[in-house]
């Protein structure tokens, strides 16, 4: 069939991702019916021909466009040579043959009955014989109605190449694009297909330049915007550069291709031969008896473990259990990794294993004192311990728990322990521990399931006698997973723990021989059958003597160690030591104070190696060059109390100090003549400092107890009855609860209704009954410790805590004047030295 060389009105067919190229086929579908109607009429007039142009948008995968602006102006006029009916859309076959432009969208006309189109063709053809009108021209006129802006029809040019001529330049693109094509198609065997159909009509490529610059172009699988490119380009030579750079990336990216699947299938063939080696060499090993199954190796390698050992004979019942069952399974399921995990577990306890302890007292004691300063009471409850295991000849596991404020050495004084008694040493942390798990092990169902921190001890140190540090066991926590505190109620406990049950071993496991160590600072979040189960030892803070021996013998000797220094080059006297302790480090624990003594010799490294000094002696006069200014001034609020205003002593997680309890009168009372002070009275006391419920019911006993003491004392004196009076504890923002603060009330609303200050070196402390008896306190020598830093000389005690305060040492107890007191009778002389007769009450 004769193809017009001109043929003006063209169906639009728009395309995505590839343009036509000329001589060249490809497989169209349509699938808008409009679209389908138009060019199955075309081609029943013996017009199959259409224009195919490729849009600028790839994600559009409409058939029709509603603009011109949405496909590319140049595209291919190309011929339908099949048609194939597939219900719903349309799939031709079409070819291409030039290219052309488009000049303008044609507009949709009426469709006419196929008579008048018969005739209307009649017509024409007369008319070409005579006027020489085009067939294309009538052809033009019959376009459907197509829908609200759709462009079925479009008006066109046919495209000129410029003229060129047959270049060296033209020679040497075409070769090299030959031989690019070449390259291409001995690297994929799959181009080649390709290139025989684009070949098929017999002609030379070499000699038709524009037909081998749309060859190389559409052999490859370029963008679709560098294709349209090269079907917009008309001069020849440009044509035949960029099909030629497209052909160089297609040839690159089919190398990779080639690199990377010939790595792949070189690493696939050496894993193949690498295992059929290895599956040969065990069949030969084995037929040689040169070596076992690995079953066999894995079972013989457990026995090993256990060969010496004292194991108990339901555990090796367990264990011939398990390693029948692991003869049975198949080495890749995962019920074989399980039961080798579990044995592995099993295997790695210390059945029967025990370091030797060291009995010898004088070493121990050599050994405890070496690392720790103070701490009789840790030192002197070791030596017991190990004094009781010398007379019966054989060791047992015991419960302590050291409590006491932050920065006293309870975590330290344990790792000490160890290295007296020779025992190995294993510390976990159970601060914010949620998970029983942790502490009693997983399930063997789990994924992951492993055992708790106890048998891992055990593994770890290899003995049945470690000793165990369980840190922080006052902040445990409690969550969704159990809770850990109880789990501990077993460990914890000599009577049980002899058979403690892992949940991961399933197997009792003998632990009365662990020396378990637990440490807190304070005791009352604690479990009462936790803390029932333990022996607690308190361990208190230190004053200022004590941190000072603990500067001079260990804080500045590791801290030069530290930080590369020595003595003659770094020098701390004792008065910068006490002064640092005294200005910045009042805390009761010395954590702090080996801080700030780091931080001196950090600077003074720098000074010396910066060339400032070649040696940093450190005096009371330049500490703050080095520490910056001192936090601490004096420790009394007051320098002399006023009335109203007395001292008492208080106790917290960090230690000991002092507290002011301040009244005041808060407006004038209001007492009305002729009243004999017994009735018509309205006092009332305010309470503020963010005190807690203990606290403030105190407040109101001693204020009860008060107006009674002062009504028989001096009954003229009905100041406490009438007047309004506010009672505030200072540092508002800090909480404060406890009932030891009652001696302290009573005596500051005393000192107020006498208008007289109390005695100014005193301070006290005592829970205050309504009947006026003094009961006992807690943290006797953390308060002591907290009056003799703020320079107190006379303390007020309970009678019941003379035996606390006789404990204490003698450098805590020197310098201070001590009244034990059992009724308020006994304080009110010690706090009002000046006044002229003692109240004597007989109750």
């Amino acid at each position: 069939m004769t193809i017009p060389d001109v043929f003006p009105h063209l169906p639009l067919i728009a395309v995505t991702r590839n343009p036509v190229f000329p001589r060249f086929i490809k497989i169209i579908e349509v699938k808008n019916k409009k679209l389908v109607e138009l060019l199955r009429r075309k081609v029943r007039l013996a017009q199959p021909y259409a224009g195919v142009f490729l849009k600028r948008d790839d994600s559009n995968e409409a058939d029709v466009v509603e603009s011109l602006g949405e496909v590319y102006r140049t595209g291919t006029f190309v011929q339908i040579h099949e048609m194939q009916d597939l219900g719903d859309k349309l799939r031709m076959i079409v070819m291409g043959h030039r290219r052309i432009h488009i000049s303008r969208q044609l507009e949709p006309e009426a469709e006419e009955p196929e008579a008048e189109q018969n005739k209307g063709r009649r017509k024409a053809k007369r008319g070409r014989k005579e006027a020489g009108v085009s067939a294309e021209a009538v052809a033009g006129l019959e376009v459907p109605g197509g829908g609200p802006g759709e462009v079925l029809m479009v008006e066109v040019d046919n495209v000129v190449h410029e003229d060129f001529q047959v270049t060296e330049e033209v020679k040497a693109l075409t070769a090299e694009i030959v031989k690019t094509i070449r390259d291409i198609i001995a690297l994929n065997p799959l181009y080649r297909e390709s290139v025989l159909q684009m070949m098929q009509a017999g002609q030379r490529v070499v000699d038709n330049p524009i037909y081998l610059s749309d060859m190389g172009a559409a052999l490859t699988g370029a963008e679709s915007h560098e294709l349209q490119d090269v079907l917009e380009e008309t001069n020849i030579p440009k044509r035949l550069y960029k099909a030629l750079s497209l052909l160089k990336k297609e040839f690159e990216l089919s190398k990779l291709q080639q690199r990377l699947g010939r790595e792949v299938c070189v690493c696939i063939k050496q894993t193949h031969r690498k295992y059929l080696l290895q599956e040969q060499l065990k069949i030969i090993k084995k037929e040689l008896g040169l070596e076992k199954e690995d079953k066999d190796a894995i079972e013989e390698r457990f026995r090993e473990r256990l060969r010496g050992l004292r194991v108990p004979p339901h555990v090796m019942a367990v264990v011939d259990e398990e390693l029948g069952k692991l003869g049975l399974l198949d080495n890749h399921s995962s019920e074989f990794n399980v039961t080798r995990n579990y044995l592995d577990w099993l295997t790695s306890i210390p059945w029967g294993k025990s370091s030797e302890e060291n009995l010898d007292l004088a070493r121990a004691q050599a050994v405890l004192e070496e690392d720790h300063y103070g701490m009789e009471d840790v030192k002197r409850r070791i030596l017991e311990f190990i004094a009781v295991s010398q007379l019966r000849g054989s060791t047992q596991g015991k419960i302590l728990c050291f409590y006491g404020p932050p920065g006293v050495g309870k975590t330290s004084i344990a790792r000490s322990i160890a290295r007296a008694l020779n025992r190995e040493y294993f510390r976990f942390s159970v601060g914010g521990m949620t998970d029983v798990a942790e502490i009693k092990g997983h399930r063997r169902t789990y994924v992951g399931a492993m055992p708790g921190k106890i048998i891992q001890c055990l593994k770890k140190t290899k003995t049945e006698n470690p000793l165990v540090l369980i840190d922080e066991v006052d902040k445990i926590g409690r969550g969704f997973q159990g809770d850990p505190s109880s789990a501990l109620l077993e460990l914890l406990d000599p009577e049980q723990n002899a058979n403690f049950l892992d949940h991961y071993l399933d197997v009792p496991v003998d632990l009365s021989k662990v020396l378990f160590i637990c440490t807190a600072n304070v005791t009352d979040t604690i479990p009462e059958p936790l803390r029932d189960r333990m022996e607690m030892i308190n361990v208190s803070g230190y004053v200022a003597q004590e941190k000072l021996a603990i500067a001079e013998r260990y804080l500045v000797p590791q801290a030069r160690v530290l930080c590369g220094l020595d003595e003659s080059r770094a020098r701390l006297s004792p008065e910068v030591l006490s002064l640092l302790i005294r200005q910045y480090c009042r805390e009761s624990g010395v954590r702090n104070l080996q801080k700030q003594v780091e931080k001196v010799l950090r600077k003074a490294a720098y000074r010396i190696v910066s060339g400032e000094a070649a040696a940093v002696d450190v005096t009371p006069e330049n500490l703050q060059d080095f520490v910056g200014k001192p936090l601490f001034t004096s420790e009394r609020m007051y320098g002399a109390t006023p009335p109203g205003v007395v001292m008492g002593l208080a106790w917290t997680a960090m230690g000991g100090s002092t507290l002011f309890v301040e009244t005041s009168q808060r407006r004038p009372r209001a007492r009305q003549d002729g009243q004999d002070g017994q009735g018509g009275q309205d006092g009332s006391l305010e309470v503020t400092g963010q005190l807690g419920d203990v606290m403030k019911e105190s407040a109101r006993i001693a204020y009860t107890f008060a107006r009674a003491f002062l009504m028989e004392r001096d009954p003229d004196n009905d100041f406490l009855l009438a007047a309004h009076l506010h009672l505030h504890v200072p540092e508002g923002a800090t909480p404060k609860d406890g009932p030891s603060a009652g001696c302290t009330i009573v005596t500051a609303l005393l000192s107020l209704a006498l208008d007289q200050p109390v005695r100014q070196d005193l301070a006290m402390t005592g829970e205050v009954s309504l009947t006026g008896k003094v009961l006992p306190v807690g943290g006797i020598k953390e308060k002591t410790i907290a009056a003799k830093r703020a320079g107190v000389t006379c303390v007020v005690l309970p009678a019941e805590n003379r035996r606390d305060f006789l404990e204490l040492p003698g450098f805590l107890r020197d310098g201070l004047e001590v009244h034990f007191a059992a009724h308020y009778r006994d304080v009110f002389p010690v706090a009002f030295p000046a006044q002229p007769r003692a109240l004597a009450l007989q109750r």
